[in-house]
C-alpha cells in the first residue's frame, strides 16, 4: 500500500471515530449539534472554547461529556471575584521534615490537567484572568519565577452568562482571540419536547473514544 493510500485510510478511520464521538456526545447533550461541532473543532485544533449561555443549558454537562469521550482528565474551577491566581495555578508551601529540615514543596493547582472548565470566567478579576491567559497561550505557568509546563494536550472550555453582568469583568481581546465562541440557544417549547423525548431513549453511559493522538 502506498503512502497516499495509507493517508486516505487514516483519514477515513479518523472520520469514523469522529462520527462515533459526536454520536456519544449527542446522546447526552441533546439539541445543540452546532455547539458540539464548534467545541470539538476547538479541541482537535489544539485551541480553547468559550460557551455563552444561560444557566441550566447544559454547559457543565457538555464539558464533562467531552472529557469522558475524548479520554481527557479534567478539572473545574468556579470563578469568583475573590479567586486568586494561586487558586488556579497552585503554590509552594514550606514543609518541615522529621529531622527538622525545611523545604518548599509545590502543590499543583487545578490548571494542571488536560481539560479545564472555567465556569463563569468573566467573574474573575483581570489579574486572575491574566494568569489563566498565560496557560492558554503558552501551555505553561510561572510560579515563584519558575516555569512549569502543563499537560499535553491542554484545553480550556470557559463558560459565560450573557445576562447577569453585574460584578463581572469583560474578557480581554487577547483571551478571546485563541478561543472558539459557541452561543447556546435559548430554550423553546418545541426544543424542550424534543429533549424530553430523546432523553427517554438515551443510554447515559459513555466511554472514551480514541479520536486522535495528542502531540507534544
Amino acid at each position: 500500500m502506498s503512502q497516499a493510500e495509507d493517508l486516505v485510510t487514516a483519514i477515513e478511520a479518523l472520520g469514523d471515530r469522529l462520527a462515533v464521538a459526536r454520536a456519544s456526545i449527542g446522546g447526552r447533550f441533546i439539541g445543540q449539534e452546532r455547539v458540539v461541532e464548534l467545541t470539538m473543532a476547538a479541541l482537535l485544533s489544539g485551541g480553547h472554547a468559550l460557551l455563552v449561555g444561560l444557566p441550566g443549558l447544559g454547559k457543565t454537562l457538555l464539558v464533562d461529556t467531552l472529557s469522558t469521550v475524548m479520554g481527557l482528565n479534567g478539572n473545574r474551577i468556579q470563578f469568583t471575584p475573590d479567586l486568586m491566581p494561586a487558586d488556579i495555578l497552585g503554590s509552594e508551601v514550606l514543609e518541615t521534615a522529621a529531622d527538622g529540615s525545611r523545604a518548599f514543596r509545590f502543590i499543583e493547582g487545578p490548571v494542571f490537567c488536560q481539560l479545564l472548565m472555567a465556569d463563569e470566567i468573566n467573574r474573575a478579576s483581570p489579574r486572575t484572568q491574566s494568569a489563566l491567559l498565560q496557560a492558554m497561550q503558552e501551555k505553561e505557568v510561572t510560579i515563584a519565577g519558575q516555569h512549569r509546563g502543563l499537560g499535553r494536550p491542554f484545553h480550556v472550555l470557559a463558560t459565560q452568562n450573557p445576562i447577569e453582568q453585574e460584578g463581572t469583568y469583560p474578557l480581554p481581546e487577547a483571551q478571546l482571540d485563541p478561543a472558539v465562541i459557541g452561543q447556546l440557544p435559548l430554550r423553546t417549547a418545541a426544543g424542550g419536547i424534543t429533549r424530553l423525548d430523546a432523553v427517554a431513549r438515551v443510554d447515559p453511559g459513555v466511554g472514551p473514544i480514541a479520536v486522535y493522538h495528542y502531540g507534544q
